[in-house]
């Protein structure tokens, strides 16, 4: 399985919200566990308000069929009362990766 593409997004918790936030993180685990294009996928504490996801895909369909998912929805929904700033959602070629096996 090759990755060509990811999704870097960084979010910023507004004063009081980044239990809620990372808590939120959290619980999009299991949700996209159930993405089949999903290949990698990371939620990240940066600092004590900044947050992010890394994620990967083989391809633009995954990253599209992501970005169209369910933990996006739900992070629109949440974005206004947890965060002090819309995601910062960037597209991202993968160069090299190193995987197990």
């Amino acid at each position: 399985m090759t990755v060509q593409v990811g999704l870097l997004v960084t979010l910023e918790a507004k004063p009081g919200k980044e239990d809620e936030v990372a808590k939120f993180l959290n619980d999009g685990l299991a949700i996209v566990e159930q993405e089949p294009a999903t290949i990698t996928w990371y939620a990240i504490r940066q600092s004590a308000t900044t947050f992010a996801i890394f994620d990967t895909f083989e391809g633009e369909d995954g990253r599209q069929a992501h970005l169209s998912g369910q933990v996006a929805a739900a992070l629109g929904q949440v974005a206004g009362d947890l965060l002090a700033a819309p995601p910062d959602i960037r597209h991202i070629d993968i160069l090299a990766a190193k995987t197990a096996g």
